[in-house]
Order: C-alpha cells, then structure tokens, then sequence
C-alpha cells in the first residue's frame, strides 16, 4: 500500500513539472512565484540532446 501511495505520490509532482514548464519556460516567459524552477528546468532542456531535422531523417527505417 506504501509502494502505490509513494507511486502516485511521484506521478502527481512529475505531472506537475512538466506542466509548470510547459506554461512558462517552454513559452520563453518567467515563472511568477518560483523563478528558480523556471531557470533550473531552462538549463535541464538546454543541456539535453535534440535531433535537428535533417538528423531524424536518418532514423526512418522505411
């Protein structure tokens, strides 16, 4: 019962993030009442890889 309440618990606070950054940062705005949040989820997205075009052409398999 600890497992499922912690689980739910994790799922909740994720959801949350991303729909945090979604609202803000993704649309280049600063977050009202926790600009940290907004900085740090900026420099998690900077630092992640992401494929241009031209590379995602590479992937088809078709």
């Amino acid at each position: 019962m600890l497992f499922v309440a912690l689980a739910v618990l994790l799922s909740l606070v994720v959801s949350a993030v991303v729909a945090l950054y979604v609202a803000y940062p993704h649309r280049g705005e600063r977050m009202p009442v926790v600009p940290w949040l907004g900085s740090a989820m900026e420099r998690a997205v900077d630092a992640a890889p992401v494929l241009e075009d031209d590379e995602r052409d590479l992937l088809r398999t078709r």
